[in-house]
């Protein structure tokens, strides 16, 4: 235990939600990508999806989200770390993060094709 573990379940919440409240006011790609979560669940519901297809569309918003929030946390550590000194290892280690975020926002376009192209198909067929 250190002098700095939470020390409360409503204090562990507390930071949860101040950490989000951050993202969301310092990060411009999270807000895209909150707001795109947004009109996908809204059309899901309004093509009336499965209720199995909307966890998948759950879980793949949420991997993005994940993603993006730990780049953005791994950016943040490491200006800290090297005081925003150019670095080619904290570039790479940037680089990487962020790659991270394009394969999972990458694999979530995938399944939204699938998913809202079968959708559609039902709809017309």
């Amino acid at each position: 235990m250190t002098k700095f573990k939470t020390k409360s379940l409503n204090s562990s919440f507390k930071h949860a939600r101040k950490g989000m409240r951050l993202v969301l006011k310092s990060e411009r790609n999270i807000r895209l990508h909150m707001t795109a979560a947004v009109i996908v669940l809204f059309f899901s519901l309004l093509l009336s999806f499965k209720p199995l297809e909307i966890c998948v569309l759950l879980l793949t918003i949420g991997m993005v989200i994940i993603s993006e929030m730990m780049n953005t946390a791994i950016e943040f550590a490491l200006d800290a770390t090297f005081r925003n000194k150019y670095s080619i290892l904290v570039g790479m280690a940037k680089d990487i993060s962020a790659g991270a975020v394009m394969v999972a926002s990458f694999l979530s376009i995938s399944i939204g094709v699938i998913l809202f192209g079968q959708a559609v198909l039902r709809l017309i067929g």
